[in-house]
């Protein structure tokens, strides 16, 4: 695991919204967004998993239920070639299977398998475990700040 060899401190750590030192919404929103990009990037590549960012998206999809390639493509708002390369890896995991949809055989169904729901387990275990190493080292005050911001985080991610 890598640690940056100083702190990364956003541009205006503790002058209050709307002063003078932070003029608004717009830099908290670079600081939230490069926050969240390093968290989401070093999650992925320091615990250590086999699986690719947008292989774990799609199998968290089809995780809750088949879906067509189409469907995958346009909820990852990629092109159909990108998704059906992305599939084609997954099928030759052993991950996910292709099956014509019994209603219109011009479309692909995708089905995860019991492989893929182990893969999707112990990627999701080890990515938790990390975050998890990290929040350990927090005070209890930090820890409830974060507890206190999980849905207002949650609602910008759904809106």
């Amino acid at each position: 695991m890598s640690t940056p060899s100083s702190p990364v401190t956003t541009a205006y750590p503790s002058a209050p919204l709307g002063s003078p030192e932070n003029p608004g919404p717009f830099h908290l929103a670079t600081d939230l967004r490069l926050a969240c990009l390093r968290i989401a990037r070093r999650n992925r590549f320091e615990s250590v998993v086999e699986v690719a960012p947008h292989q774990m998206a799609v199998l968290s999809r089809v995780a809750c239920g088949p879906a067509s390639a189409g469907d995958l493509a346009e909820w990852e708002r990629v092109s159909a070639p990108t998704m059906s390369r992305t599939i084609g890896g997954l099928v030759e995991a052993g991950w996910i299977e292709r099956s014509a949809d019994p209603t219109d055989g011009r479309r692909v169904i995708v089905t995860i398998t019991d492989e893929g729901r182990e893969r999707l387990a112990e990627t999701r275990r080890a990515r938790d475990e990390w975050m998890a190493a990290r929040l350990e080292t927090l005070s209890e005050a930090d820890l409830e700040a974060l507890q206190a911001a999980l849905p207002v985080l949650e609602r910008i991610a759904t809106s």
